[in-house]
C-alpha cells in the first residue's frame, strides 16, 4: 500500500522516520510470500496526476535521493507483480481491486505499507467488509506518529477482527 511514495506531503518527515525499517520488513515478508506462490499486488496513489502511469511514478521515486529513493528501489515491483493506481485512500475505492481479487479467488489478504492510520487502515477495513480475512503485519506499516499507528492497529484488531501480529 503506497510503498512507492515520494513522501512529499505535510508530516512526511515524521512518517519517513520509521518507513525504512518497515520497508525492510515488507521486503522480507514479500520474499517469503512470493516463494510460497502468493501474488503481490501494489495499490498506489496516483498523487493527483491523472495522466500518469505507475511506471512514471516508480521511475520518479527511484530517482529520489536518500531514504525516499532507497525505499522505492527496495520495494519496486518485480515481473509478475500486479499494480493498481488508486485515487484516494482505500485500494478498493474506484479501482478494479475487488474484481481482481474475485477472479483470483482470494480469501486472505496481507496488507502492508504506508500509512497505517489512513490508506492501510481504510483498505483493511474495506477488505474485511468485503468478506476477506486480513492480516496487517504491525512491523510492515508506518504512520506519522507512533500513537496514530498504535490506535489504527488496535482498531483494526478490535473492531475489524484483522490480525495485526508481526511478520517476524
Amino acid at each position: 500500500m503506497d510503498v512507492i511514495n515520494p513522501f512529499h506531503f505535510r508530516n512526511a518527515k515524521a512518517l519517513l522516520k520509521g518507513a525504512s525499517t518497515a520497508a525492510l520488513h515488507i521486503a522480507r515478508l514479500r520474499s517469503r510470500l512470493r516463494r510460497r506462490g502468493v501474488p503481490v499486488i501494489y495499490a498506489n496513489d496516483n498523487y493527483g496526476t491523472w495522466d500518469s502511469q505507475f511506471s512514471d511514478i516508480l521511475a520518479a521515486c527511484c530517482r529520489l535521493r536518500g531514504e525516499r529513493g532507497a525505499i522505492a528501489r527496495l520495494l519496486a515491483p518485480e515481473p509478475g507483480d500486479l499494480v493498481i493506481l488508486k485515487p484516494q485512500h482505500s485500494a478498493f475505492h474506484s479501482t478494479p481491486l475487488l474484481h481482481l481479487l474475485g477472479r483470483m479467488q482470494a480469501r486472505r489478504l496481507v496488507i502492508a505499507g504506508f500509512a497505517t492510520d489512513m490508506c492501510v487502515m481504510l483498505t483493511a477495513a474495506d477488505a474485511r467488509m468485503s468478506g476477506h480475512e486480513v492480516w496487517v503485519p504491525s512491523d510492515c506499516t508506518e504512520a506519522e506518529a507512533p500513537e496514530r499507528k498504535h490506535h489504527a492497529l488496535r482498531q483494526l484488531s478490535r473492531d475489524f477482527k484483522c490480525s495485526v501480529r508481526s511478520s517476524q
